[in-house]
């Protein structure tokens, strides 16, 4: 393709997305997903259809400013742990493709001008070990908005983000899908006995990060031997 056809194609997507939000918000949609209580009563209405409803509200509208954690505290709520676990998952990988891709792909100069330096201190580690630091910081972070814009507008090649990502949102949408009952009531609030799951959560992401840095540092002197 020639610039100026790459110039166009990016207006054109750029404005097809614009024209998806601003229907999504006249229809709706911003508000019913702003509570999940009733976005969990909405799709179990749908039935099956609403399998389809989660993963293409949470990918169109989580990278332009839903939180995710609507949709991660919803899916438990209303399905089945292993539903809601596999929901979840491909719910949010779809999210960060979608933003990644309008980062990199749409939008470079614009994105990476408004990225916070507290993300900019993880370029050089990039560099270094690509896969091992998205996965960490998918694990820390999860899915905000920001990181799938850092990411995007990185050196992090394309399938590198997705594995990283992916492994690095498994342990974390587990535990939430698993003990989601348990960790939030009907309204999305915390139970008042949350905290041990959290914690016990929290701690096993600090296990993990410290056995990466482990055999990462084994890796580093083997390397240099």
């Amino acid at each position: 393709m020639t610039p100026r056809a790459v110039r166009t194609a990016k207006v054109v997507v750029v404005v097809t997305v614009g024209a998806v939000l601003a229907l999504a918000y006249r229809l709706g949609a911003f508000a019913a997903v702003s509570d999940p209580r009733s976005f969990g009563q909405s799709l179990v209405a749908m039935g099956v259809g609403g399998y389809v409803a989660f993963v293409l509200a949470y990918a169109a509208l989580q990278p332009f400013g839903v939180p995710g954690t609507v949709f991660i505290v919803a899916a438990p709520l209303i399905w089945p742990w292993q539903t809601a676990f596999a929901l979840s998952m491909v719910g949010t990988m779809c999210a960060s493709v979608v933003g990644f891709s309008f980062a990199r792909f749409l939008a470079r100069d614009w994105v990476a001008a408004r990225i916070p330096e507290r993300f900019r201190k993880y370029d050089k580690a990039l560099e270094e070990s690509a896969f091992r630091t998205v996965l960490v910081l998918r694990l820390i972070f999860w899915m905000p908005q920001v990181l799938h814009s850092f990411l995007g507008v990185s050196k992090v090649p394309f399938w590198t983000h997705f594995w990283g990502s992916l492994f690095g949102y498994v342990p974390p949408l587990f535990v939430v899908s698993y003990f989601g009952s348990q960790v939030f009531d009907a309204n999305g609030n915390l139970q008042p006995g949350a905290w041990r799951i959290m914690g016990g959560m929290a701690a096993g992401s600090l296990l993990l990060l410290v056995t990466l840095r482990y055999y990462d540092k084994r890796r580093r002197l083997a390397a240099g031997a």
